[in-house]
């Protein structure tokens, strides 16, 4: 298989979490990794909708979940999810030990609510 233009299997993920979240002391629900540029960003069902928001200004088509045990890739190009592409460069999710929702220390206690 060959790997798609807009993927770099070379590149580590920024963190263990969404760069944005962690900037600003917020929280997030689930990442997702740019397959570009290794961004890690939380889901669109996260409060701040990074990954989108990145894919939007950086051009960068593909995310790959960043939830342990999920390999998914989503093409924001063309709005396909793939089950299988690519393996990028480690690690492939984030902490197991991490809860979801994360930080811990920052989760409010009515964050489902909040999440709607």
């Amino acid at each position: 298989m060959s790997t798609p233009e807009g993927i770099d299997t070379a590149v580590a993920p920024s963190g263990p979490g969404c760069v944005e979240c962690e900037a600003t002391g917020s929280w997030w629900f689930h990442l997702r990794r740019c397959a570009a540029c290794g961004h890690v960003g939380c889901c669109d069902d996260s409060l701040g909708r990074h990954a989108t928001a990145h894919a939007g200004t950086s051009g960068h088509p593909f995310v790959q979940s960043f939830e342990p045990g999920e390999s998914w890739f989503w093409d924001y190009g063309t709005s396909t999810l793939f089950e299988k592409g690519p393996e990028l460069a480690p690690p492939h999710s984030h902490p197991d030990d991490q809860p979801v929702p994360g930080p811990a220390e920052r989760v409010p206690a009515d964050w489902a609510d909040r999440l709607g």
